[in-house]
C-alpha cells in the first residue's frame, strides 16, 4: 500500500479544513483572515473540535475585528452559546473583544500587517499571534496550518497533532516528506486530515484498510 493511495483516501473522506468547515472561504483578505483566527481561538481550548466549529459559524456576523468590537459582550456570549460552545462563553466573549480591540490598536485590524512584520520568519509569526488574547501556541499551531492555504511562505506547516496523525497512518512524520506527497495547495487540506486521523480512533484504521 502506497503513502500516496493513503494520502488519496485520507483527502477523499476527511480533507475538509475546519476553515471551510465553519463557512470560511478563506483568502488572503482582512476578513477571512480575521474569522479564521475567530476559530483558532475556539478551537484551542479542551472542547471538541465540531462545537468550535459550529461556535464560529454563529459568530460569522462580527466577522470583523471593528464588529467584534461593537458588539457588546451578551450579544458575544450568546453567539457562543447558539454555538453550544457554554462551558467557556463568558471568558472567551471577553477575550475575543480585547483581541479585536489589539488587532485595531497595532494593525489597524489586519492580520496581514503581522505577516508582513513576520517577513517570512514563522517564529517572529507565531510570536505576534500569541500576543493576542487566549491564544495561546495551540491556537497559533490551528491558524498557521489552515493559513498555509493562502500563506504559502509557511509551507508545509504540519503541527504535532498532524504529525501524530502521520505516524498512525505509516506516513513520514518529517514534514518535508510529507508535504512531497500532495501539491501545494493540498497542504492544509491534508494537515486538517491528519489532525482529524489524530482525533478519531476508528478514522486511521478505516483509512489504511480502505486504501
Amino acid at each position: 500500500m502506497s503513502a500516496e493511495n493513503v494520502v488519496q483516501r485520507l483527502l477523499d473522506e476527511a480533507g475538509t479544513t475546519y476553515a471551510a468547515q465553519a463557512g470560511i472561504s478563506l483568502a488572503n483578505k482582512p476578513a477571512p483572515l480575521y474569522r479564521l483566527l475567530v476559530l483558532a481561538v475556539l478551537m484551542s481550548t479542551r472542547i471538541k473540535a465540531e462545537l468550535a466549529v459550529s461556535a464560529a459559524r454563529e459568530l460569522t456576523e462580527f466577522g470583523t475585528p471593528q464588529k467584534m468590537c461593537d458588539a457588546t459582550w451578551q450579544q458575544r456570549v450568546d453567539a457562543l452559546d447558539r454555538g453550544h460552545y457554554a462551558r467557556y462563553d463568558e471568558s472567551t466573549a471577553t477575550a475575543l473583544g480585547k483581541g479585536a480591540q489589539l488587532l485595531i490598536d497595532r494593525y489597524h485590524g489586519d492580520l496581514r500587517r503581522i505577516q508582513a512584520k513576520a517577513d517570512g520568519d514563522i517564529d517572529v509569526l507565531q510570536e505576534k499571534l500569541t500576543e493576542l488574547p487566549r491564544l495561546g501556541p495551540v491556537g497559533v499551531d490551528i491558524f498557521c496550518r489552515e493559513v498555509q492555504l493562502v500563506w504559502p511562505e509557511l509551507r508545509p506547516f504540519f503541527d504535532k497533532k498532524a504529525l501524530a496523525g502521520a505516524e498512525k497512518l505509516g506516513l513520514p512524520t518529517d514534514p518535508d516528506e510529507l508535504a512531497k506527497l500532495v501539491e501545494g495547495h493540498d497542504l492544509a487540506r491534508l494537515a486538517a486530515a491528519l489532525v482529524r486521523a489524530t482525533l478519531d480512533r476508528g478514522l486511521a484504521a478505516e483509512i489504511t484498510k480502505a486504501a
